[in-house]
């Protein structure tokens, strides 16, 4: 099993403290970390500090950046989350993706059974989770703004076309024969899931939580285009067999659902996890060589490496989100993986919380 080459420390604002409490995703852009907790409707910025080998690496300089204002959220409610699981980068625009899932209602300790299982029958769409979306990145002195509008390049902020019950994705799933029974399926039920970003130039990777069918994990790739005559609508390009909008790839990660994906060079890392409410267990996995340009694909078990098995709690400690945030002295890939959950051993005072870094094998 690999080992933790060592500490991040992540130093949000005081006001914010409870971000810390569930990080969903995390995405490095040169000596900047991008982070989001999935129970609000923004992203965060910090810095990250040089640090010698095997030293604590620190970020700070929190900034939060509402996604209010850069784009037209389907609930204009800054309390309605987004439930972002995705990041990545690419071409200065910054990509974010909610979960797209619904979700059921949790059992309390507190109240009666009649009225546990009538939360446990209730199930509900949250409509910000229905965003999929891009954000140009604007480079300012020394820092990275997001912008709804870059002036000097015509680079804007653009979404998914949809609304609070859904999108041009869903409605494209809808249709599909092997995944459309999912989307009446709470995410934590092996329901429809997004959980993981990638982006191949044009074409966007979005991993799937769930469903898991049979053992194997599924992703979607799609490739947005702006829609003719607009400047913030995103629509699907038809890339699929059948003049489908998306295409399908399975892998077999041995029964997980994806949790994270990010790009190291050629290789895709795909952070998995239980696609029901379980601690784990939790496998980072790589898979060599890309996708082919236009094809589906099968990625069985042995095509696949066993790059990093992550250590999981008892209740806590659930692993979201990875980023390659570094390459280590023989060329190894460093990850640093941030947690949900997050047990109480993680929190450094009142505003502070540890992520771990692993050199992968």
């Amino acid at each position: 099993m690999n080992t933790r080459s060592n500490a991040v420390i992540l130093n949000f604002d005081q006001a914010l403290a409870s971000i810390r409490d569930g990080l969903s995703v995390a995405l490095r852009i040169d000596h900047m970390l991008w982070v989001a907790n999935d129970e609000t409707t923004s992203l965060e910025r910090l810095s990250i500090k040089p640090a010698a080998p095997g030293e604590e690496v620190i970020c700070d300089a929190h900034k939060t950046f509402p996604l209010m204002e850069y784009l037209n959220l389907p609930v204009a409610d800054p309390d309605e989350e987004i439930d972002i699981e995705g990041l990545a980068y690419d071409q200065h625009y910054l990509w974010l993706v909610g979960s797209h899932s619904l979700k059921r209602k949790k059992a309390e300790p507190d109240k009666p059974a009649e009225k546990n299982i009538k939360r446990l029958s209730t199930i509900v769409p949250d409509g910000n989770r229905f965003l999929l979306a891009r954000i140009p990145v604007e480079r300012q002195h020394d820092s990275q703004e997001l912008a709804r509008v870059v002036a000097a390049d015509g680079r804007t902020a653009a979404q998914l076309r949809g609304n609070t019950l859904g999108n041009d994705l869903m409605r494209e799933i809808a249709k599909d024969d092997q995944l459309r029974e999912f989307l009446r399926i709470p995410g934590k039920d092996n329901g429809f899931d997004i959980e993981g970003l990638a982006v191949i130039g044009s074409r966007l990777f979005l991993g799937l939580r769930g469903p898991v069918l049979r053992g194997w994990a599924v992703l979607l790739e799609i490739e947005p285009e702006l829609d003719s005559g607009s400047t913030d609508t995103l629509v699907l390009k038809k890339i699929g067999p059948d003049g489908r909008s998306y295409r399908k790839h399975f892998f077999s990660l041995h029964g997980l659902g994806v949790r994270d994906l990010c790009v190291s060079g050629k290789n895709l890392l795909i952070l998995a996890g239980p696609t029901m409410d379980l601690d784990g267990p939790v496998t980072v996995f790589r898979w060599r060589g890309g996708f082919p340009a236009e094809a589906e694909s099968v990625v069985f078990a042995e095509q696949l490496e066993t790059a990093l098995q992550v250590p999981f709690g008892q209740g806590d400690d659930h692993a979201e989100g990875m980023c390659l945030f570094d390459v280590g002295t023989e060329g190894e890939e460093v990850v640093l993986i941030v947690y949900d959950a997050v047990a109480e051993r993680r929190k450094r005072g009142e505003r502070s919380v540890e992520g771990d870094l692993f050199s992968l094998k």
